[in-house]
């Protein structure tokens, strides 16, 4: 109940800083209204005073708070006076009015059941799944064309003053008119949609497959082909794939590496060749980006950080409440030539599984260990969930933080020392902003009860950008 006031002060905050946006007026206003509605249902709550509440409506109650917070310093962007200089430098915002319109949504869910569904017609007007995903592909059409019409007045009037600027907002607007990435469905290709580099060379080879970088529907793609493959029938490769595709509907998102779909060469010959099609990221795995010598912000850093939560969160919140990843660590998150940090390593799995040959390794890499819970590593059997996934994420972001690799040159016994044992976290660098060290290290803490979880993740981490950028 202490999270009452809070909310209704930051609502109200919100409801004015929509009346001056400048950009995204579409989004923000739907937003709005969708805060509206929650507010509503807290001030029921408060006239019921806190002898009805529950833990559960307790805990909902501060996520809420930390949510708004998140949400008030992302509206507030689009009121500054220079707007347009951060939105050249910005990614697109789709994903993120997405993710607020995702925790506002789990909030609704559990103080709707507290209410006893008192307001559900109202509720399901305003967070039915697919009427709003309606609603905010509508708004985010409308929010694009006036973009577009922004920007460029503001690059007419800067154009003799910056020539680089110019060249960003130029790719921005170019942006802007393509179509977004989560809207191109995945499918069967043809194998003329594709377009390969020229020689034909891969650029990364496994024990079972070729990749090679091409072109499909305007976007820069991974295309993997098989090498030694599995004497699968090709019915049998398709009738997984179409169950496979309606499984990855619900991982859209800007921050999980994209599956366009599979390509089957030579379907009436003797020997069909297989190819997925994936989304490319220019700068590799994020390891790889840790290792370069490219140099990055703590702005930058935590922009990484944000994009990585995101990933990770779309992938907790699916229809299947227990869905986890299995294997988080910094190579599993791909980066693209913007920066922007994608979740991979998961995606049509069951297809790929279809289609090689299983190949004997050890379950785990020797480097595993390091992103192992205090929990696994004094038992290897302990029951993997979110929590022990937020653990190992919790590494990655110590990675990010640090660029260095964790617990570099110790072996399993010396981790378990001194993770289980002592209870050590390795330091994060003096200079870190205390914000970001707070939530790295609540992600690493001993107790998984202490660990948040990937929607708190994400609301605080947006608050840590916000302060980075102020």
């Amino acid at each position: 109940m202490d999270y009452i006031e809070p909310i209704l002060s930051i609502a109200k905050d919100i409801y004015t800083l929509v009346e001056k946006v400048k950009a995204n007026r579409e989004r923000c206003q739907r937003l709005s209204c969708r805060v509206k509605a929650l507010e509503n249902m807290v001030k029921v709550i408060k006239e019921r005073g806190k002898r009805q509440t529950s833990g559960e409506v307790e805990k909902t109650l501060r996520e809420l708070h930390i949510t708004l917070k998140s949400a008030k310093n992302f509206i507030e962007k689009f009121t500054s006076a220079n707007l347009m200089k951060r939105i050249v430098h910005s990614g697109n915002h789709e994903g993120e009015f997405d993710i607020f319109n995702e925790r506002l949504s789990d909030a609704v869910q559990v103080l709707s059941v507290f209410l006893q569904v008192e307001q559900r017609n109202v509720l399901d007007q305003v967070f039915d799944q697919t009427t709003r995903q309606k609603e905010d592909a509508v708004d985010g059409r409308k929010d694009n064309e006036e973009l577009k019409k922004l920007l460029h007045d503001y690059m007419k009037a800067q154009e003799e003053k910056y020539t680089q600027f110019r060249i960003d907002m130029e790719k921005r607007m170019e942006s802007l008119n393509k179509p977004s990435i989560t809207e191109i469905t995945t499918r069967m290709i043809k194998s003329d949609e594709l377009k390969y580099d020229h020689p034909k060379k891969p650029f990364m080879t496994t024990p079972s497959s070729e990749v090679y970088r091409g072109e499909y529907n305007g976007f820069p793609v991974a295309i993997k082909r098989y090498t030694d493959l599995l004497n699968t029938s090709l019915r049998e490769v398709k009738s997984i794939f179409n169950k496979e595709v309606e499984t990855m509907k619900r991982f859209e998102s800007p921050n999980i590496l994209r599956m366009f779909g599979i390509c089957v060469k030579d379907e009436e010959g003797p020997s069909p060749q297989f190819l997925i099609i994936m989304e490319y990221c220019d700068k590799g795995s994020l390891r790889q980006v840790l290792d370069s010598d490219c140099k990055l912000s703590w702005t930058r850093k935590a922009y990484m950080c944000l994009d990585a939560a995101k990933g990770l969160y779309r992938l907790h919140q699916t229809e299947e409440k227990s869905k986890v990843h299995g294997c988080i660590n910094s190579s599993k998150f791909l980066v693209d030539k913007g920066y922007t940090v994608k979740l991979g390593g998961f995606e049509l799995s069951k297809t790929e599984t279809s289609l090689k040959k299983s190949i004997k390794t050890s379950t785990h890499r020797e480097e595993d260990h390091c992103y192992y819970t205090p929990q696994k590593l004094n038992n290897i059997n302990h029951k993997y969930s979110k929590e022990c996934e937020i653990y190992s994420f919790g590494i990655v972001l110590w990675e990010i933080a640090t660029r260095k690799k964790p617990f570099d040159g110790l072996t399993i016994q010396d981790v378990y020392q001194k993770v289980y044992t002592e209870k050590y976290q390795e330091p994060l660098p003096d200079d870190c902003p205390e914000s970001l060290e707070s939530l790295i290290n609540d992600c690493r803490a001993y107790d998984s009860f202490q660990r948040p979880n990937a929607g708190v993740l994400v609301d605080k981490l947006g608050i840590v950008v916000a302060q980075l950028e102020e």
